[in-house]
């Protein structure tokens, strides 16, 4: 699990300031860096403060990713047969335990020296759908980490994360799968709200 969060953490790297950007190299760099400057900037995120931290990471970087689309694969055939309520439960659900996975993540480097590099990608003008690559280097070593973005009419949004060979949303879907089999739509929904409940302990 700590290599998931490792990659949580890389996805929480990313900023809403890069919305407008249309070269998807550009999004991932400017949101990565950006995102890490404004935790720094603020004194009460810097010394650990998870409201704040949890605040950056709501402010710079739900904006630049479609989680609605993240949702939608990681619970796959199911999302089909929800009600427009559940997938709205499911949807919010996923959102808050991603955002405050991230934060928790991001809290781990506000005190270290962080360095990104950048792979160009290479996106063809017309394209959908694309992977920026990354590298990570910090006091914990060097990590590559892979972002999955399309092309939606608002630009490119970050969408799916890849750490040490492990996509985000595989990840989930497997998980998803086993509570699916288990209790159905609504089984899932309880226990996204159960584990965030729990996070507020």
């Amino acid at each position: 699990m700590k290599r998931y969060l490792t990659a949580f953490f890389a996805a929480a790297l990313v900023s809403g300031t890069a919305c407008a950007q249309t070269i998807p190299d550009t999004v991932v760099k400017n949101a990565v860096e950006g995102t890490v400057d404004a935790m720094k900037a603020d004194p009460q995120a810097r010394s650990g403060d998870m409201a704040r931290i949890t605040a950056v990471v709501e402010s710079h970087f739900v904006p630049s990713t479609d989680f609605e689309r993240t949702t939608r694969i990681a619970v796959g055939k199911a999302w089909t047969t929800a009600t427009p309520q559940q997938q709205q439960q499911l949807y919010q659900q996923f959102q808050l335990l991603l955002v405050r996975t991230y934060a928790a993540s991001l809290a781990q480097l506000r005190d270290q020296q962080v360095t990104f590099n950048f792979v160009p990608s290479h996106t063809a003008a017309d394209a959908k759908d694309t992977v920026v690559q990354s590298h990570v280097i910090s006091n914990g070593g060097d990590d590559e980490i892979d972002y999955r973005l399309e092309h939606a009419a608002s630009g490119w949004k970050i969408y799916d994360i890849n750490m040490m060979g492990a996509w985000l949303i595989q990840v989930y879907q497997n998980q998803f799968a086993e509570q699916l089999s288990r209790g159905g739509i609504d089984g899932l929904i309880k226990f996204l709200t159960d584990h965030n409940a729990r996070g507020n302990d």
